[in-house]
């Protein structure tokens, strides 16, 4: 294989050691770092794809890598940042089993639940073009705003902060992530076979509403558009107009 054919590859692991250095300063208490670097591990997997059509490098390798990588990035990381939230939270009671405390061990059904989907996506033909549940990219981009929203708002001290870092409230995301990211819900897709707006409308309607929302809100705009991008996804496939 040519030198350049493992470009995309590379840019994988670029997304997995991200992911890695997110678990490293969750557990070193820096969460806000741990959430931007599930970002950065974003913008690295948005980034291989794309490498791989424009090199025509696409390969079983490399389909299977980025599934590796989605897994510790989206999955394992978020997982963590919302275990170190939780223990910080307010609201929270012990539940224990055995003596043990699982309220704090809750988020790690995430990975669990990313590699069934990560899974089941590599051998569904069903999503070459859109999707059937949530993808696991958005859930790890959900996960990683928490603590940046949190410290955004902390001086705040509002009921819609108080809402969001309770430990309830975690909990719940938790849960109906992870249903989400296994269930047949049809989620439109965001690649562009063309450019034209004639087809693409959702599309562009999602990204340009994202805009006004990120310019807006700042950070505190991400659960709003997976919440957006879920919604217009139940219109699109209520409505046949994808």
């Amino acid at each position: 294989m040519r030198l350049y054919k493992n470009i995309p590859n590379l840019i994988t692991l670029l997304n997995l050691f991200s992911g890695l250095l997110s678990i490293y300063f969750a557990t070193k208490g820096d969460l806000s770092a741990a959430g931007w670097l599930i970002f950065l591990a974003a913008a690295f997997d948005f980034l291989d794809g794309m490498s791989a059509r424009i090199l025509k490098a696409w390969s079983e390798i490399g389909k299977q890598l980025d599934s590796l990588a989605d897994v510790v990035s989206f999955g394992v990381a978020p997982a963590f940042i919302v275990h170190y939230l939780i223990m910080s939270s307010h609201g929270r009671q012990s539940w224990e089993l055995f003596g043990f405390d699982i309220i704090p061990m809750v988020p790690f059904l995430l990975p669990l639940f990313s590699a069934f989907r990560l899974a089941k996506f590599n051998v569904d033909d069903r999503q070459t073009d859109n999707f059937l549940g949530l993808p696991t990219p958005a859930t790890g981009i959900l996960l990683a705003s928490l603590p940046l929203i949190k410290a955004k708002m902390y001086a705040g001290q509002s009921l819609f902060y108080m809402i969001v870092t309770n430990t309830y409230f975690y909990l719940g995301l938790v849960i109906v992530l992870s249903l989400l990211m296994v269930s047949e819900l049809p989620l439109f897709g965001l690649k562009f076979k063309r450019l034209q707006l004639k087809g693409n409308e959702i599309r562009y309607f999602f990204l340009a509403a994202s805009a006004v929302l990120l310019i807006v809100l700042q950070v505190t705009a991400i659960p709003f558009i997976i919440g957006l991008y879920l919604l217009l996804s139940l219109v699109v496939f209520l409505t046949d107009i994808s």
